[in-house]
């Protein structure tokens, strides 16, 4: 009989993508390329720092924004200011830290243009910081009563639904040194409670976030992996602080999307050399097949 413990399991989170274009203008003034930084109408509650976004001109002109950039489209992560200034960067470790000096350089368009910005998260990172976590699945029941003889099959043994709730220690940057991230290397690329806790307050996408709840995970062995896959909308959190002792933060969500329950390991795509996906003539990607 296999016995497994707790500190085998953890939770990895990929941020939703925006399905929804954000359309607004970039006036040269919105530009300081002394600072690095720029600004545009309606990116409040919409954007978060470590997001990765595409920004493109309506019109397919150059996008006149980041310095040696000549093309219609650019993809980079991004780092928002207290006072809602935007910083660019080329990776997400780096917009996290939020560094000036390690931002893209700006030059400041020639004429105002017309841009859509849309948000093309696809990774999964590891949630730092979690002392423990719980996930309830549970059927409900339909009245059958009034529907045809296929949705009566189709509803006959109800609908799944799921819920749960995660702990973990408050932290806001990464500050404090060093942690495994999603391929169990020592690193700084993992998410920590403070995006949780700004997800809630987001407002043009909601509180919805891809999740992986590891039961138990292996990293030498992927096989053995037993975790949970479901999109979740983050309901409640509540940030616990006592004397003396650790500040914690309560996480609730609800899983709003199908509830599976997989083994092994997840799957993989084939990507660029700027880790974007290559997708098939109906645009969907293409698998990586494992051994």
């Amino acid at each position: 009989m296999g016995v497994y413990f707790g500190q085998y399991g953890e939770i990895a989170l990929k941020r939703d993508t925006l399905q929804g274009a954000l359309e607004t203008v970039l006036d040269p003034s919105d530009v300081n390329t002394s600072t690095k930084r720029f600004s545009v109408d309606h990116s409040t509650g919409s954007l978060l720092t470590g997001d990765q976004v595409e920004i493109e001109t309506v019109d397919k002109s150059d996008l006149e924004l980041v310095s040696g950039h000549n093309y219609p489209d650019g993809k980079w992560f991004i780092n928002i200011d207290p006072l809602g200034g935007i910083r660019l960067y080329e990776s997400f470790p780096l917009a996290i830290e939020g560094l000036t000096s390690q931002a893209l350089t700006l030059v400041a368009p020639s004429a105002a243009q017309t841009i859509l910005i849309r948000t093309r998260n696809e990774l999964f990172r590891h949630v730092a910081g979690v002392k423990d976590f719980e996930v309830t699945t549970s059927r409900e029941q339909v009245d059958l009563t009034n529907l045809g003889d296929e949705f009566k099959n189709f509803y006959e043994a109800g609908i799944i639904s799921g819920q749960g709730r995660m702990t973990c220690f408050w932290e806001h940057s990464y500050a404090t040194g060093d942690r495994k991230n999603q391929y169990g290397n020592e690193g700084r690329d993992s998410e920590f409670p403070f995006y949780l806790a700004q997800l809630i307050l987001r407002t043009q996408q909601g509180a919805d976030f891809d999740a992986l709840l590891y039961v138990y995970r292996d990293l030498n062995n992927s096989r053995r992996n037993v975790y949970y896959e479901s999109k979740c909308i983050v309901t409640n959190i509540a940030i616990n602080v006592t004397a003396a002792e650790v500040i914690e933060a309560s996480i609730e969500f609800v899983c709003n999307g199908n509830i599976a329950l997989k083994t092994g390991d997840t799957p993989g795509y084939l990507l660029q050399e700027n880790t974007d996906k290559i997708l098939q003539e109906n645009q969907s990607p293409i698998l990586l097949e494992q051994d």
